[in-house]
């Protein structure tokens, strides 16, 4: 139980309200390339990739994806068709909640303002938003902020738009890595890890850990 009245309940996005099927569809996309030996490390790779291009200097997210795959790849002398990754950013949007998600947020939301940070581009999230069948109080993109999570600067832009500080909220994430590893750094006391097996949990950063989405209402109270 979270004994605790949040301003806001914050989320990632894609990979803990929206299914992410970035690596299955680049497996499908690669199978012609990529010999099926080298398939889990491709992908792998190119997970990783990702995180890392995103650590630096804000670019548009279509180029994070496509250097991303070109990069991984290169690194495995494979060759790179940006018909690809431009397939993949074109999927995005087209990606709905899992199964529990809406009926979630919709009690959530009867008590709650909910809030998005996500790392994707503005035109990008507002088709994945409405597919998730609740209200929200604000959606803020990677690309309205200038920089993408993990980095305080997304954080940051969050917190100023929303006129509140890190002890305000109670954000719910998939991904230690992209989130809560970074707002515990900055002072997030509260925080919900979703189990959706894409990363190693990490309950050094105090979270609370739940399997779906549907038990967090009941672990605030609802």
């Amino acid at each position: 139980m979270i004994e605790f009245e949040p301003k806001y309940i914050t989320f990632d996005m894609h990979g803990t309200l929206i299914r992410w099927h970035m690596a299955d569809m680049t497996r499908e996309l690669l199978a012609d390339i990529v010999p099926p030996e080298q398939m889990a490390d491709v992908v792998h790779g190119f997970k990783w990739q990702r995180y890392d291009e995103v650590l630096g200097p804000w670019k548009p997210f279509p180029d994070v994806i496509h250097d991303s795959l070109r990069k991984t790849l290169e690194r495995f002398d494979l060759p790179y068709r940006k018909t690809d990754s431009q397939a993949l950013v074109d999927a995005v949007p087209t990606w709905g909640p899992y199964p529990e998600v809406p009926e979630a947020l919709r009690a959530l939301a009867s008590r709650y303002p909910l809030v998005i940070l996500t790392n994707a581009a503005d035109d990008q999230v507002m088709s994945n938003v409405e597919k998730l069948g609740a209200p929200f109080h604000a959606v803020f993109t990677a690309e309205q902020a200038q920089a993408y999570k993990p980095r305080f600067e997304a954080f940051d832009y969050m917190f100023n738009q929303l006129g509140c500080r890190p002890q305000d909220v109670v954000h719910v994430s998939a991904s230690p890595r992209y989130d809560l590893m970074a707002a515990n750094d900055l002072g997030i006391k509260h925080k919900v890890h979703v189990e959706r097996g894409a990363e190693p949990a990490t309950p050094s950063y105090n979270f609370h850990g739940i399997n779906l989405l549907s038990d967090l209402p009941p672990l605030l109270g609802i």
